[in-house]
């Protein structure tokens, strides 16, 4: 978010922060993108003889010549076009003393592996190519890579023409704030520029720029809007381009400002995270306000999936399962929602933990699947104390997490140890729960009423006595009646589930 300082101000103004970066961080590289259209190539053109604010910290600047690296991706999609464009962007570079990097790659058989269309294909390999060189240069230099600049040719024009796009399909303040300034590292410094000034910009320099014919394609969505809808509505408003870009600042400051509040509030909600896996206090959220709401949401969707394509619907549907306290949906790209029991789980499909299946000697410690572990040992009762009450309180102390069982009653032989079988709950799995006085219980009943929730079943350590022997322990739920210490237990079987080393 910009202050007032460094939205309105000038560089340099009284009330400006110093940036405190250092020397080496202003050598970083700066990753020019250039297609060779007339756009990216002004860019180019500008970055060598011109000041650009690349969001520095130093406002309106000249770019150290030996900081500048051009990049050109080929999407092998236009024939003997994209070698002509490539061959045009390599001698654009050379003409400035720029290096220039070149990427070939099939998109189209990127796209038809991948089930994305041609378009997202192209640009997530582009910026992720942009990302590699950038990583690349500055361990090359020695300079921080969050200190790298991606600069891309965005212009005031193609920000309208997303903005109706975003409008078309549907969007929230995020997609109607259009092309942002700056996403980490990758900055759009022509972003209130026309087109055509940059057209006008080359003319003036007699250089000369590649056309992409596909641009003229109306198929394309960006095509329709730039030549059926932009033409309809500058002629109602001559400076619609301009009027545009004041609301898009005006909604990436605000959705910046809700979105860090909503930062703020998904740590305070976090019950449990992990890789693919977020667990969120659904009471909480659900008292929040709901455009925070969407965006806590939101940002814990793409947390456990970050290439989620999240849609308004996908997030509504978590909210509505959070408001009526529970409910599941499935979201594309492979995301799980869950409300009950006062959580809202959220797991990507890939991450449900694998069941653990092995023995645990006895004494011995087991790994789980989630790296959890299970240990086991035994212990010589203490001559004169009540060892039932002793349990109980070392039970209470643990929250369930140790238990004290009868070791002969769990299969352990006292004087040689042994072995009990770990694994997940299985359908039609029983025990008799201890404190219900030898009643029987399902162990998904058990689970249930603890509020484990379905997704998270999987993962729950049982101790058995053998692979098909009786349920000793369902950790940290409830130990069986069967095996609970008495005023005869002389030997003492510690049970133990901890998060591990």
């Amino acid at each position: 978010m910009p202050s007032v300082s460094r939205r309105f101000g000038a560089a340099g103004g009284r009330f400006e922060r110093p940036s405190g970066r250092t020397d080496p961080a202003l050598a970083a590289p700066v990753i020019l993108m250039v297609s060779g259209g007339a756009d990216s190539t002004a860019l180019l053109v500008l970055a060598a003889t011109s000041a650009l604010d690349i969001d520095d910290g130093r406002g309106q600047a000249r770019v150290a010549r030996e900081r500048l690296h051009v990049l050109h991706v080929n999407h092998r999609l236009r024939g003997l076009d994209a070698e002509e464009d490539e061959e045009f962007v390599r001698d654009l570079a050379a003409r400035y003393g720029i290096p220039c990097t070149i990427r070939r790659a099939d998109v189209a058989a990127l796209a038809a592996s991948t089930g994305d269309n041609v378009e997202n294909a192209g640009r997530e390999l582009r910026y992720a190519e942009a990302a590699r060189l950038a990583n690349d240069l500055s361990e090359r230099l020695g300079t921080p890579r969050s200190a790298a600049r991606i600069l891309t040719a965005h212009t005031a024009d193609d920000r309208a023409e997303t903005f109706f796009m975003n409008a078309i399909r549907g969007t929230g303040a995020a997609g109607l704030s259009s092309i942002p300034r700056r996403r980490n590292r990758i900055v759009r410094p022509l972003l209130d520029r026309t087109h055509e000034e940059l057209c006008d910009l080359l003319r003036m320099r007699g250089i000369v720029w590649r056309e992409d014919g596909t641009n003229a394609d109306t198929r394309y969505l960006r095509s329709y809007v730039r030549h059926e809808v932009m033409p309809v509505v500058r002629a109602r408003n001559p400076r619609v381009v301009e009027s545009l870009a004041s609301t898009c600042d005006i909604l990436s400051d605000e959705d910046a400002y809700l979105t860090a509040v909503a930062a703020r509030a998904l740590r305070d909600l976090t019950r449990r995270e992990s890789a693919g896996l977020v667990v969120l206090d659904a009471a909480r959220l659900a008292a929040l306000e709901v455009a925070v709401a969407r965006r806590v949401v939101r940002a814990a969707l793409l947390a456990v999936c970050p290439g989620a394509r999240l849609e308004a619907r996908h997030v509504a549907g978590v909210l509505r399962a959070v408001a009526a306290g529970e409910g599941s949906l499935t979201i594309p790209m492979g995301v799980s929602a869950r409300a009950e029991h006062g959580l809202l789980v959220l797991r990507a499909r890939s991450a449900v933990p694998a069941a653990t299946a092995s023995w645990l000697e006895v004494p011995g410690r087991l790994e789980l699947a989630d790296g959890r572990e299970v240990s086991a040992r035994v212990v010589e009762a203490p001559a004169g104390v009540d060892v039932a009450a002793r349990a109980r309180a070392h039970a209470l102390e643990w929250d369930g997490a140790s238990v004290l069982l009868d070791a002969t009653a769990a299969g352990v032989d006292p004087a040689r140890g042994g072995r009990l079988w770990v694994d997940a709950p299985r359908p039609g799995d029983v025990l008799c729960p201890l404190g219900m006085h030898g009643q029987s219980k399902k162990v998904s009943d058990l689970l249930g009423e603890a509020g484990v929730p379905l997704e998270d079943r999987p993962a729950v350590p049982v101790v058995r006595t053998s692979p098909t022997g009786r349920v000793v322990w369902v950790a940290p739920v409830r130990p069986d009646e069967r095996a609970r210490c008495t005023a005869a237990t002389r030997w003492l079987l510690e049970l133990t589930l901890s998060e591990g080393v």
